[in-house]
């Protein structure tokens, strides 16, 4: 198995969180030396020209990042008016947030059921949303809220604008998943 590409393969998984040498070494189950070699070996090779990702290590973790040299067309990107159009996962997590407001990640997270990160880096880079200060949750996290972008571009003058959702009432009978509603007939 080539596991020069499945270090890849977790640091693109990973994500902004990147990994930890720990636990790095636990997934790919080899050892500190073997893993350092990787590391060298996928960092030579996203520092050659024709890529456009690097490796970047961060005190005790590792994840994938673009080159600064690529960033006059990053900023295209995200000035392209083509681009500024907002896709369904962009809008869910602008919802998720704005309803909830300030909010971390994680909670974000765990409303929508996959990760977020990205997109909310992404809504950040727009000017939707901005960071407002640290969660007392344990770590810290980031809270985010909407801006003032984000109300211009849907039109609204307040977040009290959004229409009112009704919250949904949680389930309070517990329910046995093995005790059916129907009964088997007795045959004999």
């Amino acid at each position: 198995m080539n596991l020069k590409g499945v270090l890849e393969g977790i640091l693109f998984v990973q994500g902004d969180d990147g990994a930890t040498v720990s636990e790095l070494i636990d997934i790919l189950e080899i050892d500190k030396e073997e893993l350092k070699k990787l590391i060298i070996e996928l960092k030579e090779d996203y520092e050659k020209s024709d890529r456009g990702i690097r490796l970047s290590i961060l005190g005790d973790a590792f994840k994938l990042t673009t080159k600064k040299e690529h960033r006059e067309y990053y900023e295209k990107l995200l000035i392209n008016e083509k681009a500024n159009t907002l896709s369904n996962s962009a809008i869910e997590t602008l919802a998720i947030i704005a309803y909830n407001e300030p909010i971390t990640r994680i909670e974000v997270d765990s409303i929508r059921g996959v990760a977020s990160g990205q997109m909310i880096r992404k809504l950040v880079a727009k000017g939707f949303l901005k960071e407002v200060g640290k969660s007392n949750l344990p770590g810290r996290p980031i809270l985010y809220k909407t801006t003032s972008e984000f109300l211009d571009y849907f039109n609204m003058s307040s977040i009290n604008e959004l229409p009112k959702i009704d919250k949904i009432e949680e389930i309070k009978n517990d329910v046995d998943l093995y005790d059916s509603r129907y009964k088997e007939e007795e045959i004999i």
